[in-house]
């Protein structure tokens, strides 16, 4: 959701189910968790160049991007809408908030267990890592009995298998092919409850059970080191089950300069060790994306911090955003306009419109005026800033206008309703630009 290049075309036909999936994300002020291409409005820019890069991908390269803009550009909507792209390859995704508490960024046997908790696929939600492995097995068995190995000679054929796959993987983390061999073992035996005990420790889970950790041959808990070599043998039985890659989003990583600076230089550290392994090739199949604002890219406070991690995310923004490369390491989300705003606000319309009981008269009421009218007052809300106001402008347009439009015939939006911006339905910086703004009459008559 940035600003658009040019007009908006018709949209293509969307489903029931997404249709309805997207509606109610927006009407609870959130991004929709699927179905992001019917909202891609001036994404078209980037998809040639993203599109080129997933399929190297998919081919065993790796690839890392850095997506800058201030609040309410559309980073976590624009990282989303990328990783349906991505599941439409077959890529597993993964999408992780940078916390200081929950998941710091310094901590990299945290970053990983977020990745496991979180991770996915087009056929299963999160956490997708068991049928993953589960799927991972399967592939090999049937590698073993392509080669000619019978019933009986498969348990050894697999084990020979899973040794070669998890060779290079072996060299830096051992334990990850011990575990994956204890997980084995365990649902052979009909022991599900320590399987899953053993698949929890692989996913970098803390405090497993002693008796399932001796069981499998692995002992204490995945630590800072270990993580990127269980990264890497993610990868590769994501890669041997079916899985081309995976596509990974750390967001918002500008709240590390709200940490300690000792935890804060910790933390850029990791961020660098990530991106040169990335490029080094050690992680094949691996699409690795970071969000923060331009504050946290340019500041002294963020990458400027670390001289070695500035290097390497230096991208030129001094030309006209028009000519922004997609290429570069770093991509800039310009932001809203008014118009690009009310464009957004007429596709919503539209797709609401597919599956409103009666169409007509939603289009009749709330017309391209109308619309463009709503954008400005919901802006006005916030002291006049455009940027912030998308998820608002949304959650107002579906919840307050067109759903009365569709459920009450003698409801007409610029006769019966007010628009009223309450402090408690804000975010934190939305309340902050609204603190001084009163309610808004939004007056269409």
């Amino acid at each position: 959701m940035t600003e658009p290049d040019a007009p908006a075309t018709a949209i293509s036909p969307v489903s029931a189910a997404r249709r309805r999936a997207v509606i109610d994300a927006l009407r609870r002020g959130a991004v929709p968790e699927s179905g992001l291409d019917v909202l891609a409005v001036g994404l078209d820019r980037f998809e040639a160049a993203l599109d080129s890069e997933l399929d190297a991908v998919a081919a065993g390269a790796s690839m890392f991007k850095a997506v800058r803009g201030e609040y309410g550009s559309g980073k976590t909507f624009f990282t989303r809408w990328l990783g349906e792209r991505a599941k439409r390859r077959n890529f597993a995704v993964a999408e992780i908030q940078v916390s200081e508490t929950e998941t710091p960024l310094h901590r990299l046997e945290t970053v990983y267990r977020r990745l496991t908790e979180r991770l996915a696929t087009s056929s299963f939600p999160p956490s997708a890592l068991r049928p993953v492995v589960d799927a991972w097995f399967f592939a090999l068995e049937e590698d073993a009995l392509a080669t000619g190995a019978d019933e009986a000679e498969l348990s050894s054929a697999v084990e020979e298998l899973l040794t070669v796959r998890l060779a290079e993987v072996s060299r830096h983390a051992p334990s990850f092919a011990t575990a994956l061999r204890g997980y084995r073992a365990a649902q052979s035996a009909g022991d599900d409850a320590t399987a899953s005990a053993v698949l929890a420790w692989l996913g970098g889970q803390p405090h497993v059970a002693a008796a399932a950790r001796r069981s499998a041959g692995v002992r204490g808990d995945l630590d800072h080191f270990g993580a990127l070599g269980f990264l890497q043998g993610l990868l590769t039985v994501l890669r041997d089950g079916g899985q081309p890659g995976l596509f990974l989003v750390l967001d918002e990583v500008e709240t590390l300069q709200r940490v300690r600076s000792d935890a804060r230089d910790k933390a850029l550290n990791a961020l660098r060790q990530l991106i040169d392994e990335v490029h080094s090739g050690r992680f094949p199949g691996l699409y690795l994306v970071i969000t923060g604002t331009p504050a946290f890219f340019d500041g002294q406070q963020g990458v400027q911090r670390l001289a070695p991690l500035a290097q390497r995310l230096a991208t030129d923004f001094t030309t006209d955003p028009r000519f922004d490369n997609p290429r570069a390491v770093q991509l800039r989300l310009p932001g809203f306009t008014l118009e690009s705003l009310g464009e957004l606000g007429r596709t919503i319309r539209d797709l609401y419109a597919e599956g409103a009981q009666s169409p007509e008269r939603i289009k009749a009421l709330i017309d391209d005026v109308y619309v463009t009218d709503l954008a400005e007052a919901v802006a006005g809300s916030l002291g006049g800033k455009v940027g912030v106001a998308p998820r608002l402008f949304l959650k107002k347009l579906v919840g307050d206008v067109l759903d009365r439009v569709d459920q009450f015939t003698d409801f007409d939006p610029r006769t019966h309703y007010k628009l009223t911006v309450s402090s408690n339905e804000l975010t934190e910086t939305e309340r902050n630009l609204a603190a001084a703004a009163d309610d808004i009459d939004l007056d269409l008559s």
